[in-house]
């Protein structure tokens, strides 16, 4: 039912029990905000009203009202604008000023802070507030994000998408007043809780008070050192959303303009994590065909996630043995490089650095697992870092990007095929492995390789696909409460699949916690997927087994997908963790 009311003067018409907020929006009235955020299709809508920067004249109210948690009424009269409504919210944001760090122009959220963009709308240049500082300790101790509670604003999106978007549980406010923070159990470090990396708390924080760790330096040290053969590769959901970070359009492809400027950053070979894709395909396909064949556990999960690698280590760590067992395309390729390219072209892997530049937080704390190497001192990726970061790499070094020319990567570890490219959004690798793995089983060619069912952003979606007079029932998951309905379903008996893909992040790797911020913008993540399938329909192959380099690598290297060599270059082990 609709209930009639008026918003600074303009009558409207809403639905009963929407916010003021939500209300003034249909009628293109921007009331501001810090605290909120709703993402509707990632089922997130943080409307606690703590920040108080939305505070409206609601008309026989002796109190101002926060928009977005107030519920409009038949015959609301409100007020967005007047000068009580707006000195109020300028004494709020001084209020959180004053008790904020004031080192902005170091900061890495400098200049896409919403703090800082909110008090340079309002007009805010001096604090009136003079006193104490919260202080409190910095976690440094994860290997993929810094958590400064100095930065903290009490927001508590952070908390709203941990537990109830991710299921992970990890955040809570604790204290009261001054004293309140937003920390973890037992205010534990970030490393010793069932934190998964996933990055999707920082991709909402308002400030900087979450961020990825900064391996800029590192990048930089190695590409300056002589002695180091630095190799770089970039994961698909990277070329779809790095140009956002110089002014292009959400979607904009930018594959070789990338390419140009990672050459001119210094890199010795500039190879492609999609080739990474295509024989993580190879193996994977064969796993799913070997369980089908010889009675293995079914399903099969895709593991090319290391947040939702964690999320099941913790979380459902009964049902360890039915992901796959490949590793991750960015640490397939990170070995190949160090022992199949290093032979070939006679490098010595000792002095190859391999940096990855990945859509991920979590990548960074999957590099440094101890099981991802082939020795605990040589690990198959070095560094990872971020779309964010790699942005501010090409501006530090006076890269004009959006006049660069397109270039190509280097062979053999540059060749992809369409296969590969939709590994950067949801559905993608599950697709990509349904190309292969029909024609391996029928023995024809597969015509339409686009699996139109298994494509867009539903948290959960079921296909049936007929495979030689069988019927498939896949599973595509993205955001980790989604993951925790299906596996639950599974716990209990109460479904059955034969393959299931599951990704952290919202809209898959296209919205991953390294990517540029979306802001909420849901229809930024459908831009950048519409650009990956854009990508992979430009191909001239768009199956893995199909990669003519690829075919060479096992020909000549690593013999039989699934085989002895694979398994000691290609696959990995899962590990039981406590959950906290």
């Amino acid at each position: 039912m609709d209930v009639q009311l008026t918003i600074n003067d303009i009558p409207l018409a809403v639905p009963e029990g929407m916010s003021i907020l939500d209300a003034a929006r249909t009628v293109n009235i921007d009331i501001p905000t810090l605290c909120y955020l709703n993402l509707h299709e990632m089922r997130m809508n943080n409307h606690i009203a703590s920040c108080r920067v939305c505070v409206v004249e609601v008309e026989g109210r002796r109190n101002l009202a926060p928009a977005c948690s107030t519920p409009v009424f038949n015959n609301m009269v409100v007020k967005t604008d007047t000068p009580r409504a707006i000195q109020a919210r300028r004494t709020m944001v001084e209020l959180l000023l004053s008790d904020h760090p004031k080192s902005c122009l170091t900061c890495a959220k400098n200049l896409d802070c919403d703090l800082q963009a909110l008090a340079a709308d309002l007009g805010v240049r001096n604090i009136s507030y003079e006193g104490e500082e919260s202080q409190f300790e910095i976690d440094k101790s994860s290997l993929a994000i810094i958590r400064d509670p100095n930065k903290c604003i009490r927001c508590r999106r952070c908390e709203t998408m941990c537990n109830d978007v991710q299921t992970v549980g990890v955040y809570s406010a604790v204290g009261r007043g001054f004293e309140t923070v937003v920390k973890t159990a037992f205010d534990l470090p970030l490393h010793e809780t069932s934190c998964t990396f996933c990055g999707q708390c920082l991709a909402v924080c308002p400030t900087g008070a979450l961020m990825e760790l900064d391996q800029v330096d590192k990048v930089w040290k190695a590409l300056n050192d002589p002695t180091r053969f630095v190799i770089v590769e970039t994961a698909p959901a990277v070329r779809v959303a790095l140009g956002e970070g110089f002014g292009l359009e959400p979607g904009t492809i930018v594959t070789g303009k990338m390419v140009a400027a990672l050459r001119r950053l210094g890199f010795d070979r500039v190879f492609d994590t999609e080739f990474g894709a295509d024989v993580t395909i190879m193996e994977e396909a064969t796993e799913l065909i070997h369980r089908l064949k010889h009675g293995g556990r079914l399903p099969i999960l895709t593991s090319c996630c290391p947040a939702w690698v964690k999320f099941f280590e913790h979380q459902f760590p009964d049902l360890l043995d039915i992901p796959s067992t490949c590793k991750s395309p960015h640490e397939m390729l990170g070995v190949l490089a160090k022992s199949y390219y290093a032979e070939t072209y006679g490098i010595d892997p000792q002095k190859i650095t391999v940096v990855s530049i990945m859509p991920c937080v979590a990548k960074k704390y999957e590099a440094a697992r101890p099981e991802l190497g082939q020795s605990p001192v040589t690990p198959d990726v070095d560094i990872v870092i971020t779309t964010r970061e790699l942005s501010r790499m090409i501006r530090e070094a006076g890269i004009h990007f959006d006049h660069l020319k397109d270039e190509e990567f280097d062979h053999p570890l540059g060749e992809s095929t369409g296969a590969a490219v939709v590994f950067g959004t949801t559905g993608g690798v599950i697709e990509a492995a349904l190309r292969t793995a029909y024609e391996w089983l029928t023995g024809k060619p597969l015509e339409n390789v686009e699996f139109e069912n298994l494509r867009g952003m539903d948290g959960i979606k079921e296909a049936l696909i007929p495979i030689e007079g069988k019927d498939f029932k896949i599973a595509v998951t993205h955001g980790l409460g989604n993951a925790r309905t299906i596996l639950e379903k599974i716990q209990a008996g109460d479904a059955h699949y034969d393959a299931i893909e599951i990704m952290a992040c919202p809209g898959g790797c296209i919205g991953g916690g390294g990517q540029p911020y979306h802001h909420g913008n849901v229809e930024i993540l459908k831009a950048r997927a519409a650009a990956i399938y854009k990508e992979d329909r430009a191909k001239p192959l768009r199956k893995s087994h199909e990669n003519p380099a690829v075919i060479a690598l096992y020909k000549d290297y690593i013999g039989e997908p699934y085989g002895e060599r694979a398994h000691k270059l290609l696959h990995t082990s899962f590990t039981q963790r406590p959950k906290i």
